[in-house]
């Protein structure tokens, strides 16, 4: 095989794997702290992809300026969505199941919602633009410049967050919450402060894959359902809680379907990522990196 064919593969799923990253770890936040099984958790990605499209095509101005603009968006919408509806539901919630089945139905009712309204305003049609599509050449691996970024922001963000939540005092309280949540609460963690401010960066986190989902990739008001399912199969994988987990199996399943699609077919896709997904339910149910 050709050492510039498998690198050009690995950089390809490095860069998918990058955004499932980024997705999954705002998922796994929010379910492994309070069990909100956020459906429409993809949604938010596909509404901070269409911003940033609207914002840069409306201004012309380079849309690395609106990244950070799309993420604050997503978290304050994220922490008012979690006081208008979620809070209340964790309150009244009996068990846990009760608040997983219970948020599962909102997510669903929250998706349609948001699928219908980015379809009233940008249309059902495919939307995209051109940012740093010039190609760069390293060794024998052609890539264009827009992917490597892409990639880069990913990381950055991941380990970022990944580092917050092993060193800072908040990482630990967070952390902590999401091992044992009354353990937490015995030793002083407020999770009435806590929790709104999680499911908020989990928002952002959709948002700002949004963003950089937006600058590689067309979109449209469905683009947000396989993320959904692929941060689902990707928590799995890493295991519920663990958040360097979820960076490792995406970037895993990144690299595979790179691979698997390049060699065998690329409607084969969901079906290479839901058997690795149904193997390790069977052979490892609590995940690859699961401590």
């Amino acid at each position: 095989m050709n050492l510039s064919l498998i690198a050009d593969l690995a950089v390809n799923g490095l860069v998918i794997g990058g955004i499932y990253a980024v997705v999954a770890i705002g998922l796994n936040l929010q379910y492994g702290l309070m069990r909100i099984l956020n459906i429409a958790h993809g949604e938010f990605l596909m509404i901070g992809a269409f911003v940033m499209f609207a914002l840069h095509t409306s201004t012309q101005i380079n849309p690395l300026w609106f990244v950070p603009v799309v993420t604050l968006a997503c978290f304050i919408l994220g922490v008012a969505l979690h006081g208008l509806v979620f809070r209340r539901l964790t309150a009244q919630a009996k068990s846990l199941d009760q608040v997983e089945e219970r948020s599962l139905i909102i997510g669903f009712g929250l998706m349609f919602i948001l699928q219908n309204a980015a379809t009233l305003i940008w249309g059902s049609d495919l939307h995209g633009y051109d940012f740093l599509n010039d190609s760069v050449k390293f060794g024998g691996v052609i890539v264009t410049q827009n992917r490597l970024l892409v990639l880069l922001l990913a990381v950055v963000v991941s380990v970022g967050l990944i580092m917050l939540l092993q060193r800072t005092l908040i990482g630990k309280a967070v952390r902590g919450m999401l091992q044992s949540p009354l353990g937490a609460q015995l030793v002083g963690v407020d999770s009435a402060r806590m929790n709104p401010l999680v499911f908020g960066l989990g928002i952002a986190m959709a948002g700002f894959a949004g963003s950089l989902l937006s600058m590689i990739y067309e979109i449209s008001p469905s683009v947000g359902e396989s993320y959904t399912i692929m941060a689902l199969i990707v928590i799995t994988l890493g295991g519920l809680g663990s958040i360097g987990g979820s960076f490792m199996a995406a970037m895993l399943l990144g690299l595979v379907e790179s691979f698997g699609t390049h060699f065998t077919n690329p409607s084969l896709k969901m079906i290479l990522s839901y058997s690795i997904f149904v193997l390790v339910l069977i052979f490892k149910p609590k995940g690859l990196f699961a401590k």
